[in-house]
């Protein structure tokens, strides 16, 4: 009896070992030659878009192409509203709403952010555009429709001292095609840094 117990014991040892061995393998497998190999070849092959789509003016990080930022002097272009509280653009609070069109948290914030526009410039008498009253799905979107960036340029314009007509302009050239099933559209801090280096430039000249 003793020896068929040690047996069984035996027995059971060797059931375990296999898919324990099996683990230990995929976990090391999986857990790190195969995360060191992805990060190695983006790392090679894609540098820029592996560390974060930064972007760089002189010698300095100031934001990234996939985030947003938050605007609010009238001087600049301002983005889409942030949808995280109660920081803009946080990305660890990146969630969606789920708020319908009628739902009454909704119509009580995009009338709070037409009201903000309105007030940012009161002579605009054109309907403002969707994407300036409304956040993305994320909360985080760094782009605005050209449409909504020519919305702004009489506000943007008058606060510089600048021409309208040179402000579109430079909306036409930072303005990003959206591909086979995207829109056109504008990187609000593109947009804004290209704002600021044109006008040093002509004070410089």
């Amino acid at each position: 009896m003793p020896g068929m117990a040690f047996g069984n014991f035996s027995m059971k040892l060797n059931d375990i070992r296999k898919p324990l061995v099996l683990f230990l393998f995929l976990t090391v497998i999986t857990g790190f030659f195969y995360p060191l190999l992805i990060t190695g070849l983006a790392q090679l092959l894609f540098p820029r878009q592996a560390n974060g789509s930064l972007i760089v003016h002189g010698k300095r990080t100031i934001g990234s192409e996939l985030l947003g930022q938050s605007f609010t002097e009238p001087r600049y272009f301002w983005g889409r509203p942030s949808a995280t509280e109660p920081s803009p653009y946080t990305a660890t609070a990146s969630s969606g709403s789920n708020l319908g069109p009628l739902n009454p948290a909704l119509i009580g914030q995009v009338e709070k952010r037409l009201r903000v526009l309105r007030g940012a410039d009161s002579l605009q008498i054109q309907p403002v555009p969707v994407d300036l009253v409304t956040s993305s799905g994320s909360g985080l979107d760094p782009h605005i429709s050209p449409l909504g960036a020519l919305y702004q340029v009489p506000r943007v314009a008058r606060s510089r001292g600048r021409s309208e007509e040179r402000l579109r302009l430079l909306i036409r050239q930072c303005t990003e095609e959206g591909g086979f099933f995207g829109e056109p559209r504008v990187n609000v801090l593109r947009l804004n840094i290209a704002l600021d280096s044109t006008e040093s430039s002509e004070v410089r000249r």
